[in-house]
């Protein structure tokens, strides 16, 4: 669908409208050089070359910044992912004060939040890559399920409910899905440029 231009006047002083596209195309070519710069309707190939470069970088900054990640709360590390007590521990252990915020590792969308078995509460988020982190036995939980979430923004308080031995939080990493595998959660945040605190 080509849609009507308007140049100047045609019969009876009503506009003249351009049907055609090249019509259209050859009528712009004769812009008025003296007409003030923002009533121009072309830029030059210079011009346009520097837009494209900052769309590129920009672009390929949204991109880098997707894959960032954060830790998810600053505390010390107490257990780490593998076998503990004669079973398998599938997540990581940061001992924390009470009350400590604690983060969206990455940016994605709460699944779940509120009561979970083991965890007293829990928080379930969805990455892009389709993975879930999890976050267990904290004390108050600051998102719902349907929030979006970006890395670092926070999301509930360290607590010591359900399961647990004292005020920490447990984070593990379901890859592909809620029900899927467990990851190595140290893994994972490495992968994101994350390092474990020493």
């Amino acid at each position: 669908m080509v849609a009507n231009l308007t140049l100047g006047a045609g019969a009876g002083g009503r506009p003249a409208q351009v049907q055609d596209v090249s019509a259209a195309a050859g009528a712009l070519a004769h812009v008025d050089e003296e007409a003030p710069a923002d009533a121009r309707v072309q830029i030059s190939e210079s011009e346009a070359a520097a837009r494209l470069q900052a769309v590129a970088a920009s672009r390929a900054a949204r991109a880098e910044a997707a894959n960032q990640a954060v830790l998810p709360v600053q505390g010390r590390l107490t257990s780490g992912y593998g076998p503990r007590w004669g079973t398998r521990h599938y997540g990581l252990d940061f001992a924390a004060p009470m009350l400590t915020q604690e983060v969206a590792a990455a940016d994605g969308v709460v699944l779940r939040a509120g009561p979970a078995s083991g965890f007293g509460l829990a928080v379930y988020i969805q990455h892009d890559n389709g993975d879930v982190t999890v976050y267990g036995h904290m004390d108050s939980i600051q998102v719902q399920a349907g929030d979006v979430v970006e890395a670092g923004d926070p999301i509930a308080l360290v607590g010591n409910r359900g399961q647990s031995t004292g005020p920490h939080l447990h984070f593990e990493v379901h890859e592909g899905g809620m029900n899927g595998p467990r990851l190595d959660p140290a893994s994972w945040l490495a992968e994101r440029g994350v390092d474990l605190p020493a």
